[in-house]
């Protein structure tokens, strides 16, 4: 295990180096100006003379490579640079709104996996009977559904309608102090949007795997020897039908953090969505490679998850990989 984690980590170095480099080739390409977005609507009425200073200060009138090259070795030493745009260390810009984003996407993650994995049993116990029929055609539903489109649904329900959660925010408007109470009810709906998104791929693949395995000849022969249903199902046909779902884990990192950019921009949710929409329209560059950097690293930490948590599941696969 420990050799496996070792090889992914050496293999992470050049990814992220070529992440960071195609961010900045790609932001170099753009139609932007970071000039003109930083100056605001001083630009408008700023000379030539002016516009170029600003640049030279800014550093965008190097060349690409000198641009990347200065910035990762900055990063290196810990110095991710200023954002431009939000006119603060773009080390401050993530520590203050990265545990958002985490506490949202943990908690939708973890109400996907569990809800996928109770409703995908109870399916598979009863292969398309009334409940396996039902939850697998609302799950192809909001497989097809947009999250941002779930999450104005949310707020048209809950909160015009009912009355009952609130729209968007962490805390209620007329708050001063942010409490614990209030975030959670504040959660409550972009949490669930965003679980909801996740719901369909682990419902199938725990339905998938389970049925699969309680059809198998060790089951029929655990049946036969008189073992209880619940101790065939749990012992024998939820391992088995688990052991997909730990690699969807990883596979579900990418889709994750990009229904949590659209859903915290449904909800006002103060996570690095703002940030990551601001820094790629701005063409922030210091901004936009950091959290390029930052969601490249989940993704590769999910997948690794996934691999481990499979391997120990089930020792026949190995490390070896």
């Amino acid at each position: 295990m420990a050799r496996m984690a070792g090889r992914r980590l050496l293999l992470a170095a050049p990814v992220l180096l070529a992440v960071t480099f195609a961010v900045f080739a790609v932001a170099a390409l753009s139609p932007f100006d970071p000039v003109k977005a930083y100056a605001g609507t001083a630009g408008l009425t700023a000379t030539r003379a002016e516009l170029d200073q600003l640049r030279a200060n800014l550093g965008v009138d190097q060349p690409l490579v000198h641009r990347w090259w200065e910035w990762l070795g900055s990063a290196l030493t810990g110095d991710l640079g200023t954002s431009a745009t939000l006119r603060q260390p773009v080390a401050d810009v993530i520590a203050e709104r990265v545990g958002w984003s985490a506490l949202l996407a943990a908690t939708a993650f973890a109400a996907a996996v569990l809800a996928g994995t109770v409703l995908g049993v109870l399916a598979a116990r009863r292969p398309r009977g009334p409940l396996d029929r039902a939850v697998s055609a609302l799950a192809y539903t909001l497989e097809a559904a947009p999250a941002f489109w779930l999450g104005l649904l949310a707020v048209w329900l809950f909160s015009v309608h009912l009355g009952a959660l609130p729209s968007g925010g962490l805390t209620d408007a007329d708050s001063e102090v942010v409490t614990a109470g209030q975030v959670a009810r504040h959660l409550v709906l972009p949490a669930l949007v965003l679980g909801l998104s996740q719901l369909p791929w682990f419902f199938l693949y725990v339905r998938q795997g389970v049925a699969d395995a309680l059809a198998e000849d060790p089951v029929r022969g655990a049946r036969a020897r008189g073992l209880s249903e619940r101790r065939v199902l749990l012992a024998h046909g939820l391992r088995a039908g688990m052991l997909p779902v730990l690699t969807l884990i990883g596979s579900r990192v990418p889709e994750l953090i990009t229904g949590a950019l659209l859903v915290e921009t449904v909800f006002s949710w103060p996570g690095i969505a703002a940030a990551t929409v601001q820094a790629a329209t701005s063409v922030d560059f210091p901004l936009l490679a950091a959290l390029t950097v930052l969601a490249t690293a989940a993704v590769l930490v999910g997948n690794l998850l996934s691999d481990l948590l499979y391997g120990l599941a089930d020792p026949r696969v190995g490390f070896d990989g």
